[in-house]
């Protein structure tokens, strides 16, 4: 690779390229348990799982999941929150060489199924509490195993303390049966010794979804070889940050590219201790402050926002903390102001897609701090900025463009959507989408966003998947959801409704008929009633014709 301009901001002792072990992510958790036994791995409201016993326990779900019929290639979908559970399923999947399916646990049934069809599916890890919904749907579904977690197994107080934590509902007992199995019995089932790990390295690992422009939630699919590297990327990044030594707050959700990679398999690899978080809030993260010393706090934007905006917070003993990480939306200048005056600790802001398994560019560790920036491309990743029309032209520096990136950590495509493979793979380039640009020192800029995704408190949030929910609403003529500034979720969604003649329809209607049939964070905050909407000349909503609209309108304001 030649020499790029973000390498003079490089840390010192950041090599440009790296010699990559081809070891896949089940192998470096067995080789953390090996080097750090009783180092611990997981934390989970005060329960703690050291290296050997999730090593043990990940051997003893690998074998329940073999003689349930799982086999190398298989799809088995995992619909878990930041519990224990979500590691050891994902790691036994792996090293059984089955594929691991990232479900939000948030999705309704209309979503889930759509997913679980799509990833094809045989198997689905989740909480008790869901498992009625996933027997309600397996008929439409490939699923053949349904295993149900206690969101209470292993803590170190009474069940009934957990209720003030989450909602008693949460506790759910189930009646097992060929189809339904409990977690916590198959674990007990199958011995926890070593287990022949099947993984291969070429071989693909993960399915996590993604949606885009066409709003189609498309299965990105992540091979061994990509996650390993993107976790050794990123550990390349911090030379000075030994291994077995930290302990990072898991705020990122796993089943989110930016908890799958940064949180679980980034800790693995170090062996570091996961403090999960299946419910992350400002208030939680004080008391795991308070109790547990964290030297990582990651987290997105309203998590900073509102521990900022909390007294308990600015009178913490901050000193353990080494840094924060901030991904999935931009972080504003003053928050990282507050937080390096109040702890003395840097704030590492990521850029990065699912298609980038996820990370592309960080804040170099210990370097300049550019706030509106993404910080420098990791070690072997080639970024370009080129011309929006064609594609090809590189732009001048400076000059905004779409990003290009290239790696060891793109993926492999899509799963069974070539034509869409072929839109954003081209020539070893993912064409990201997204408008950015850099400056002399080879920080990168995220400009705007080609598509039109709306980042809502660091979820995705996909227009078009809206607009035909909308749309199926037999009142509703025409609709068109935006994205709108919002000082707490960074971005939030509005909707432009068109009544159909004759009929009535109130917000409140509205977005009740969302919640019926979006994840919580999908529904729109605010609903405006037009006449009719902005079209092109063949027809077309014009989508940034109304965000152009309504940003004048807020300017004005």
């Amino acid at each position: 690779m030649t020499e790029k301009i973000w390498y003079q901001s490089y840390a010192p002792g950041v090599r440009k390229n790296l010699d990559y072990e081809k070891i896949t992510m089940p192998a470096a958790l067995s080789r953390s348990a090996k080097n750090f036994p009783d180092h611990f791995a997981l934390n989970y409201m005060g329960k703690r799982t050291t290296f050997s016993q999730l090593d043990g326990m990940v051997n003893a779900f690998a074998r329940a999941l073999k003689g349930l019929g799982i086999k190398p290639g298989d799809k088995v979908a995992v619909c878990l929150p930041n519990i224990p559970q979500v590691i050891v399923a994902n790691y036994a999947i792996f090293r059984i060489g089955a594929v691991t399916v990232q479900v939000n646990p948030l999705y309704t049934e209309r979503e889930m199924t759509y997913q679980l069809n799509d990833s094809d599916a045989r198997a689905i890890v989740t909480l008790t509490l869901l498992v009625p919904r996933m027997e309600k749907i397996q008929a439409e579904t490939k699923l053949e195993t349904i295993i149900g977690c206690h969101i209470h197994s292993g803590l170190p107080f009474p069940k009934k303390q957990l209720f003030p934590l989450v909602k008693k509902a949460m506790v759910r007992h189930i009646t097992e049966s060929d189809r339904v199995k409990l977690f916590e019995n198959l674990i007990a089932k199958y011995p926890q010794d070593p287990f022949e790990d099947a993984s291969q390295w070429d071989a693909v690992g993960a399915l996590l979804y993604t949606g885009g422009t066409t709003g189609v939630s498309k299965g990105v699919m992540l091979t061994h070889a990509n996650m390993s590297s993107n976790v050794q990327q990123f550990a390349a990044w911090f030379p000075d940050i030994k291994n077995g030594e930290e302990k990072l707050v898991g705020n990122f959700p796993v089943f989110h590219s930016a908890g799958f990679t940064a949180i679980q398999n980034f800790s693995i690899w170090k062996a570091y201790e996961i403090i999960l978080v299946p419910r992350p809030e400002p208030a939680i993260n004080i008391e795991i402050i308070k109790k547990y010393k964290p030297t990582f706090l990651p987290g997105v934007p309203t998590i900073f926002v509102g521990l900022l905006a909390d007294p308990k917070f600015r009178k913490l003993d901050m000193s353990s903390i080494k840094g924060f990480f901030s991904g999935a939306a931009p972080l504003a200048a003053d928050t990282i102001r507050d937080l390096k005056q109040l702890t003395g600790a840097d704030m590492c802001e990521v850029y990065g897609s699912t298609e980038n398994t996820p990370v592309v560019s960080v804040t170099p560790w210990g370097g300049k701090i550019k706030p509106g920036t993404v910080g420098c491309p990791v070690p072997d990743t080639d970024v370009k900025i080129v011309d929006l029309e064609t594609g090809q032209t590189e732009m001048p520096l400076g000059e905004p463009g779409e990003i290009i990136i290239k790696g060891p950590q793109i993926m492999k495509g899509y799963y069974k959507k070539p034509d869409e493979t072929a839109k954003v793979l081209k020539d070893g380039w993912f064409y990201s989408g997204d408008i950015g640009k850099f400056d002399q020192d080879g920080y990168l800029t995220i400009v705007d966003r080609k598509k039109d995704m709306i980042i809502a408190g660091g979820y995705n949030v996909y227009p078009v998947e809206l607009d035909n929910v909308l749309f199926d609403h037999p009142k509703i003529l025409e609709a068109c959801t935006i994205g709108v500034p919002d000082a707490y979720r960074g971005e939030t969604v509005k909707a432009f409704v068109v009544v159909k003649p004759g009929e009535s329809l109130t917000e409140e209607d509205v977005m009740t008929y969302c919640r019926q049939n979006l994840a919580a964070y999908k529904i729109p905050r605010q609903v405006e009633f037009v006449d009719e909407l902005p079209k092109s000349a063949v027809g077309k909503i014009l989508r940034r014709e109304l965000r152009d609209k309504e940003l004048a309108k807020i300017k004005k304001e």
